[in-house]
Parts: C-alpha cells; structure tokens; sequence
C-alpha cells in the first residue's frame, strides 16, 4: 500500500496518486476513505499507517470504518448520515411504487365499474357490447398483473438493500462498540448495558456488577514497555473472557480495569466467577518466548456488588467500585464483594492504590 501511494517525479498530484491507489485497491473513493489515505500519505499518524498497511489490498469498508472510528471520531456520524440517506432512497422509492400501484388499481376498478354500467344497460347490443368488454377487460388485466409484478420485484429489491443497510450498521455498531486492543465490549457499550440493568425490575435483584483491575499495571509499562503492557492487557482480557460463562457481559472500561455484568445470578456464583478468574490469570505465565523474559506474576484485584444494592447505575458502579477498593487495600490479588458499612472503613481516595 505504501508503494502505490508514494509520491512520483513523475505523477506530482497528491489527490490524483491518493485516487489511483484507492482505485487500484478496488476502495470506493468517498471522502472518509480519501481522508484515511491522506493522512496515510503525508505521514502524520505512523500507527494510522500501520494499521492501513496491515489490511493488505483486501479491505473492506467495514475495516476501513474502524480504523476510520479509532482516529478520526467525527467518521462515526458521516456512516450513519450515508445510511440514512440510502434508506431514505429505498423507503422514497418503495412509496412512489405503492402508489403507483394504487392509482393502477383504482383505474382498473373504474374500468371495471364502466363495464358494469354498460352491460347493464339494454339499450346496446348485447353481443357486442360483451366482445368488447371482454377485449378492453382482458387487456386491462394483463396491464395490472404486469404492474403489480414489476411493483412486487421493485419492492423486494429495496427491501433486500435497506436489510443490507441494516446489517451494515449493525457491523459498524459492532465496531464502534468494541476495544480495538482486546476485542471485548468497550466503555460506550459498557455503559449502555450498565443502564439497561435498571429497565427491569424483575431481573435486577439477580444483576451484579463486576469491576477488576490489574495490579502494580504502571510497574508493569515502566518497567517493560507499553508495546509489553498492551500485550499483556490482551492476554489478561483473553483469560478473563476464557473463563467467564459466555452469557456474562465482559468489558475493557478503561487503560487496566475490565468490567463483568452477571445476569441471573447470585452473589455465591459471582464470588465462584471472580475466584476462577482471579486463579486462572495468577497461574498463567507471562514470558517472552524468544527473550525468555519473565512478565509476571500478573494478578486481578476484583470488587463485586448485586444491582439490588443500588437504587441506579451510578450508586452501583461506585459500590462495585469500593469493593475493588478494599480488595486493593486488601493485598490485592482477592476479590471483595460489597457489604453495607464499607464506606466508613476507608477515607482515603483509593485511586492510590491503582498504581
């Protein structure tokens, strides 16, 4: 990719060499796509051009929307603004189709009212006038038939392009909800979800919120690297997503803090889920299998508390949170799960402990 977008002595058009390489990739050249390669090719954001080169010349648009969504925010509102223009399109056409059919129908019943007034009446020859009705009906049929025909096949083709409208902004909510680096739900979809726990009363009393944080995680980027530390956040959120039930709802909410919501649930299995966890990332190894480098040990601290215990999503993140925070002040490493009169027990801000 970088090869057909470099600059020639002998092509100085920087739109036009941007063009051709997006055309000889086979990329529709709208402008999102165009600013995804500017920026590509007048190098100014290396990793925007890394992660453009590493989708080869295959990309999909739905690729080139979540990179689109990862640097460039205001991309999000310009997918939608297209989709909503070509369902408009669609809807716009199949209502002039409808119509269409309408007024057909409604001059055929005319017609064929007409008919009626006119066999009805003795003072025409009877013979005759039937040939001719017949004539004039059957032609009109078959005009009718062949519109409502050519309405049914324009309505079913744009009703197969808006459903593939849909499934593409469903692709793109996917990908504007998921982090990029662990491939888990990110903070928007976390918070969407968090909210929805309180739409029901029912199944509320049977929620619980989870909150884990990976300990001593600034040691860990001092000392290795942040290309080591994002390894290792992908690691720990694989062995996190691993070894949850797949109904649970798993989260990357922030740099090294993962978010779990159990649904029909009890606070003895959230405790079994968090200890499995907790174990499972404290018993896996982090080496560098070429340097032989030892990561870890990596531990989880983790707080835990039931939606019954909060009037809203806002009281239950922050007691799910101070029982991340007793963990922390606990030795790390353990899971705590809410209890009434916590709060008294600390006064310190516990962001102290997140280092």
């Amino acid at each position: 990719m970088s090869t057909a977008i470099a600059p020639t002595a002998h092509n100085p058009d920087v739109a036009g060499q941007i063009t051709y390489a997006m055309r000889s990739m086979g990329i529709a050249p709208i402008p999102r796509n165009y600013e995804l390669f500017y920026e590509a090719y007048i190098g100014s954001n290396p990793a925007l051009t890394r992660a453009l080169a590493a989708l080869g010349s295959s990309a999909t648009q739905e690729e080139l929307d979540a990179i689109g969504a990862k640097y460039f925010p205001h991309h999000a509102s310009r997918v939608f603004d297209d989709a909503h223009a070509r369902l408009t399109i669609g809807l716009d056409t199949v209502l002039r189709a409808l119509r269409q059919e309408q007024a057909t129908l409604q001059s055929y019943n005319r017609l064929l009212g007409e008919t009626y007034d006119n066999i009805s009446s003795r003072s025409h020859n009877s013979a005759e006038l039937l040939r001719g009705a017949i004539d004039m009906l059957t032609a009109a049929t078959g005009d009718t038939m062949a519109q409502g025909e050519k309405t049914v096949e324009n309505v079913v083709q744009r009703s197969q392009e808006m459903d593939q409208v849909r499934k593409e902004l469903d692709e793109y909510k996917r990908i504007a909800n998921t982090d990029a680096l662990t491939r888990l739900a990110n903070r928007r979809a976390f918070e969407d979800r968090l909210a929805s726990i309180f739409d029901n009363r029912l199944t509320r009393p049977t929620t619980a919120l989870v909150l884990a944080d990976i300990d001593h995680f600034k040691r860990i980027n001092d000392t290795f690297g942040h290309p080591v530390g994002d390894k290792i956040l992908a690691t720990v959120a694989s062995v996190i997503r691993a070894r949850a039930r797949r109904d649970i709802f798993v989260a990357r909410v922030g740099g090294e803090e993962f978010a779990l919501i159990l649904e029909a649930t009890t606070i003895e299995e959230v405790a079994t889920v968090c200890e499995r966890i907790r174990h499972t990332l404290e018993t896996t190894p982090f080496k560098n299998s070429r340097t032989r480098v030892d990561y870890g040990p990596i531990t989880l601290s983790l707080g835990a508390c039931m939606a019954s215990e909060a009037v809203d999503s806002g009281e239950l993140y922050n007691k799910a949170d101070l029982a991340l925070y007793c963990a922390k002040n606990g030795g790390r490493n353990c899971c705590s799960i809410y209890q009434e009169g916590m709060q008294k027990d600390f006064t310190k801000s516990w962001l102290i402990y997140k280092n």
